[in-house]
């Protein structure tokens, strides 16, 4: 199920049949950009199915390149930013500089953008947006949250890219890895409109008391940091598509699981919240279904997607699909016939090379055998820790794409 999650997302399935004709640019240029997780593969797609000239420059994450003629693959850091993607975020901007009307870019944008752009606004410093994002991670803000504030402090997100390609047209492709597929938060909006303020950013700081560099707070506080809103005249020849969804992510999974004789069932594609809380409650439903045939009879798989959130308070290696799977394994205590198995899409859950995790109900004692304490491990954040000394840690390496969470729980009837 999860690689039919990973597949149904993979940008040389879902790019090509939104791309424009060679026709349709009359004596225009096609220049492409782009930044995400997925970024490379996209422009891959792009170059294997565009049949005439074309040039351009996305950034992806390190490890996450995929060979182009054309197009230029540049890699940086993720989730925390450096130097290789401010420097890419400048020749980004300074490819798109000087650009005609009958020109067209195309931006390919998907989850991970945030990070890899991380262009500052005037005053800041990239030191100050890695300071930021630290303590941004560790707060439990939402994703959309964080990056109202992100768009705030940027010189090329929220709108700032596309008013840069003025007066050229911009057709966006976006593979969504956030809940409820809203583009401004799709690698923080860099070619959409942001009816968001610095005030709402600077009370979302306050909100979750996130400790932020001085220059940061004065920029949030002066307003001098407010992106391109709703109706900007710059935007006006912009439009966005989004080609993948975590939605359609579960959708392939549910067909795979239905096909083995499991009837599947969404709980939904855009649940946030505290990992651990998550997790709690979707053992109470797991349970209520092996135990009660309620709502739905056994045997069956329940599966989700979203974005949780982990406010980290301990010091184990921790991701919010192994926190969630720990917490569901924690509140499960070994059921006899649920199973389970959580990962991020883009196979690197929080800042580990691991995609995420497996749960059987043999999980805990197997962990008390090696004198492993669930409760404890949860308690530190330790959900790496935990399923690698198990032997259950799911790792994919990159995939190349990044639809955000799966979550998938199978319930036996015997």
């Amino acid at each position: 199920m999860f690689d039919a999650a990973v597949a149904s997302a993979q940008p040389a399935h879902c790019v090509p049949p939104h791309l424009p004709t060679p026709q349709s640019l009359g004596a225009g240029r096609l220049i492409v950009i782009g930044a995400g997780k997925a970024s490379a593969a996209m422009a891959r797609a792009v170059e294997d199915a565009w049949p005439g000239p074309l040039s351009g420059l996305v950034v992806t994450r390190y490890g996450y390149g995929v060979p182009c003629e054309r197009i230029e693959i540049a890699e940086a850091a993720h989730p925390v930013p450096d130097a290789a993607g401010e420097k890419a975020a400048q020749r980004l901007l300074a490819l798109v500089s000087g650009l005609r009307e009958d020109d067209l870019v195309l931006c390919l944008i998907s989850g991970g953008g945030s990070s890899l752009l991380p262009l500052a606004a005037p005053g800041l410093t990239l030191q100050d947006k890695q300071a930021l994002n630290r303590a941004l991670l560790k707060s439990g803000a939402t994703i959309s949250e964080m990056n109202c504030v992100r768009r705030h402090l940027s010189a090329i997100k929220g709108g700032r890219l596309a008013a840069a390609c003025h007066p050229a047209r911009v057709l966006t492709l976006l593979i969504s890895d956030v809940p409820g597929d809203n583009p401004m938060d799709i690698a923080s909006g860099p070619t959409v409109p942001d009816p968001t303020t610095c005030a709402d950013a600077l009370a979302i700081v306050r909100r979750y008391g996130i400790d932020v560099p001085p220059a940061v707070r004065a920029l949030l506080e002066s307003g001098e940091g407010e992106s391109i809103k709703p109706g900007d005249a710059r935007l006006a020849r912009c439009e966005t598509r989004i080609v993948a969804t975590p939605q359609q992510a579960l959708e392939a999974a549910a067909q795979v699981a239905r096909e083995a004789g499991y009837p599947a069932f969404i709980l939904g594609d855009a649940l946030e919240g505290e990992a651990s809380d998550v997790g709690a409650v979707h053992a109470g439903i797991a349970r209520q279904v092996a135990e009660r045939g309620q709502p739905v009879p056994a045997p069956c798989v329940l599966l989700s997607g979203g974005e949780t959130t982990v406010t980290v308070r301990g010091e184990g290696r921790g991701g919010r699909n192994v926190e969630f799977l720990l917490a569901l394994g924690v509140a499960l205590q070994g059921h006899p016939r649920i199973h389970a198995l959580a990962a991020d899409t883009d196979g690197v859950d929080g800042q580990e090379e691991i995609a995420g995790a497996c749960l059987a109900p043999d999980t805990l004692a197997r962990a008390w055998a090696l004198g492993i304490k669930p409760r404890d491990a949860l308690a530190n954040n330790d959900g790496h820790g935990f399923f690698e000394a198990l032997g259950d840690a799911v790792v994919t390496g990159p995939t190349l794409t990044n639809v955000n969470d799966f979550r998938a729980i199978v319930i036996d009837r015997t």
